[in-house]
């Protein structure tokens, strides 16, 4: 299973972004897909996830500002980010969960500064 993030880039505090992860290969069943996040200097850090049966959960740093979404039929999870600000900067990664086992893409780099 391979999964490729897109939608990082630099944005200025208060912006919004929205990024994508798809996944490809032999997949049957992804339960969890999800997006975490590594600052500079700090551990990777859950940011949001979602099951296929639609539940959610969030970070309480982002709640209320970021949503997570699923299109089970593409394989696909988004991340719609708003009221961004400049702690949100990160390495932001997709990790899907299939069988037990966790799939992690390479990431995609998030930067708010003004």
């Amino acid at each position: 299973v391979q999964l490729v993030e897109s939608g990082g880039g630099l944005v200025q505090p208060g912006g919004s972004l929205r990024l994508s992860c798809a996944a490809s290969g032999t997949i049957w069943g992804i339960h969890v897909m999800g997006w975490y996040r590594q600052a500079p200097g700090r551990q990777r850090e859950l940011v949001a996830v979602a099951t296929n049966d639609g539940s959610t959960n969030y970070a309480d740093s982002v709640k209320g500002r970021f949503t997570i979404s699923r299109d089970n039929a593409k394989n696909t999870v988004y991340l719609q980010m708003n009221s961004l600000k400049p702690e949100d900067t990160a390495v932001y990664y997709c990790k899907a969960n299939m069988w037990s086992v966790d799939y992690w893409g390479k990431g995609t780099l998030v930067t708010v500064s003004s």
